[in-house]
């Protein structure tokens, strides 16, 4: 559509977004249709009914709302560093493998509580590997329970199986077994107080909603539909909201010269963006740490029974295999954290199971 009309259809309804020319408003409506890869799946609610669902959930909410809440008003991850960069789906619907890995990323760093933790997992081998061997393809999308169902074998980093937009074989790198992060399990949340909760205190949430023809010429504002055929579904992650301007903040995949700077608001029951969402309820710790600082070390009178902190790690335990390689392992952190020295660990399902110290 052409974004002046957009604009004038804003205005007409006062629904007070902005409108403009995007790096997708210039495509062609078939193309942009392949940029919505979401299509509901076998017994799910079709778009229409997800938008209904939507409504009715932010409408009991608004209702049961009472004013005191366990949440902030507003929260937006990106203000702690814990939002990696966007990126360009480009030519291809594989936006559901994008809001995955978004969302994971995001709640590594949250999990971590450390915003500078090198995170960039491969939309590659989600989509060509994983989505690809379920028949999915970029002219017919994915779906997010699928996403999440294989990130819990593993995603490797983008470096392993860097992505291009257009249907390609699975060419994951030599060592890929080595470099596999893992999510621990999901869930899909169906309630609004729930969403703002666990935003603000765990991280990302994926999440799918109808795109129209107008908000491919959006801006800046908080999006509301006001003109346009349906094209499709799309999936993003959401980083965060606001109460006052009563909106979700979203990270879209559609590069920067998208919306603002790659990410967009939208009004809370709009466009059945509550309908599909679903939580990561964490990443598997296993892997190595490298030169990392021991800042604390905690034990009792329990049998092995030892924790350590790390520097923009947290605490992790000790491994209780053995009493030697347990008190061995304990003694040189201690000497590490006396002499201020950095050390390499190994984690297994964030058990501390070999240290490296010099």
């Amino acid at each position: 559509m052409d974004p002046i009309k957009v604009q004038a259809a804003i205005e007409l309804a006062n629904a007070g977004w902005q409108a403009g020319e995007t790096t997708v408003s210039r495509l062609s409506f078939e193309e942009q249709q392949v940029l919505c890869g979401y299509t509901p799946g076998p017994g799910e609610a079709s778009l229409e009914e997800q938008e209904q669902i939507a409504g009715s959930l932010y409408a009991t909410f608004k209702a049961l709302s009472s004013g005191s809440f366990g949440y902030p008003a507003a929260y937006d991850l990106r203000s702690g560093g814990f939002v990696t960069d966007v990126k360009n789906q480009g030519g291809c619907g594989s936006c559901v493998a994008f809001g995955t890995v978004a969302t994971i990323e995001s709640t590594f760093r949250r999990q971590r509580n450390n915003p500078n933790l090198d995170i960039n997992l491969s939309e590659a081998h989600l989509f060509y590997c994983y989505a690809k061997s379920q028949g999915r393809t970029c002219g017919n999308g994915w779906w997010p329970d699928k996403a999440m169902e294989c990130a819990k074998q593993g995603i490797v980093d983008d470096a392993c199986f860097p992505y291009t937009a257009g249907d390609q074989n699975c060419t994951l790198c030599s060592d890929w077994q080595n470099r596999l992060v893992k999510i621990s399990s999901f869930k899909k949340i169906s309630d609004i107080a729930a969403m703002k909760e666990w935003l603000s205190t765990r991280g990302a949430l994926s999440a799918c909603f109808s795109v129209y023809q107008d908000f491919f010429s959006y801006k800046s504002g908080v999006y509301r539909h006001v003109t346009g055929n349906l094209a499709g579904g799309h999936c993003v992650s959401i980083v965060g909201y606001d109460d006052n301007a009563g909106c979700w903040i979203c990270k879209n995949s559609w590069g920067t010269g998208f919306g603002e700077q790659g990410f967009f608001r939208i009004a809370y029951g709009e466009c059945g963006i509550e309908a599909s969402i679903y939580a990561v309820e964490g990443v598997v710790e296993t892997g190595w740490l490298s030169n990392v600082k021991v800042q604390g070390l905690w034990t009792n009178n329990a049998d092995l029974n030892s924790y350590v902190y790390f520097s923009n790690v947290g605490w992790r335990r000790l491994c209780t295999a053995s009493v030697n390689a347990h008190l061995d392992m304990l003694a040189q952190l201690a000497a590490s954290k006396a002499q201020d020295h950095v050390v390499s660990v190994y984690q297994d399902n964030g058990i501390i199971t070999q240290v490296y110290a010099w």
